[in-house]
């Protein structure tokens, strides 16, 4: 491979960390102690793997969707205990991967930042700490709570199921190639909500609908979907409300379906 790189791929969002101590203080956020089983989404040229390899004890499985990535870390990483798959992280059965607890570790694509967060929420009973790279645009909607012009669906979706840090920031010139944006680093770490205190499925359907009519108050943004918003949200906008104020309306609008 020549001068022994990568070509990074605009089609798969990759900008590769160029700054070993970036990487290092991002693999150090992650709780190994607590998390042995750890899987590094999008490796590439493998700056965050090279630390994650000296943890002891940690069972590591590196997802990487680009061949070319793969090729390059399996000489570079040749003869350490690194478990390489080929594929897309997306498609992926994570209960095929680990059946134990774990962790998701990586420099995310950005083009698929938020659905691999999706990906995270519909394994949220195996998932325990998310530790990622993002744009600084997404990670500031994901950690923003209530009355921020950022929180949005994603936010209240997260926020219910983990505790959301903001980290730090990552400038452009940290990049090869440098992206366009600023990036920055998050944590979540799963709390003690095991389930919501209402139809989960409502739930999620109650907050996209709200967000997608974000500028409108609930009573009209909902309105459309034959909901009837109880008056105590009724003159509120989606930003204006908590996890556990969705919560509350879904559970008026349950009751509600079932008086139907």
């Amino acid at each position: 491979m020549e001068n022994n790189t990568v070509k990074a791929k605009k089609h798969l969002g990759q900008h590769f960390l160029k700054d070993p101590q970036v990487a290092r203080r991002i693999t150090e956020a992650l709780d190994t102690q607590r998390w042995r089983h750890v899987i590094e989404v999008g490796p590439g040229m493998g700056v965050l793997t090279q630390w994650l390899l000296e943890i002891p004890g940690i069972d590591l499985r590196a997802v990487e969707i680009d061949g070319e990535s793969v090729e390059y870390l399996e000489k570079r990483f040749a003869g350490k205990d690194l478990f390489i798959i080929r594929g897309d992280f997306l498609r992926m059965d994570l209960k095929e991967l680990f059946r134990e607890p774990m962790a998701i570790i990586g420099n995310f694509p950005y083009n698929i930042s938020s659905q691999i967060f999706f990906k995270v929420l519909d394994n949220r009973d195996l998932v325990q700490e998310v530790v990622g790279m993002v744009q600084k645009e997404v990670a500031e909607r994901i950690c923003h709570g209530p009355g921020s012009k950022t929180y949005g669906i994603l936010s209240v979706l997260l926020q219910a199921f983990y505790r959301l840090e903001y980290l730090f920031t990552v400038g452009e010139h940290l990049f090869l190639p440098p992206p366009k944006v600023k990036s920055a680093v998050i944590r979540m770490t799963r709390n003690e909500r095991q389930a919501l205190d209402c139809d989960e499925q409502l739930f999620f359907r109650v907050v996209k609908a709200a967000f997608n009519q974000r500028r409108k108050m609930l009573s009209n943004a909902l309105k459309p979907y034959g909901w009837q918003v109880p008056e105590e949200f009724a003159m509120q906008r989606a930003e204006q409300l908590t996890v556990e104020d969705f919560i509350q309306l879904t559970k008026a609008l349950e009751k509600e379906q079932e008086i139907c």
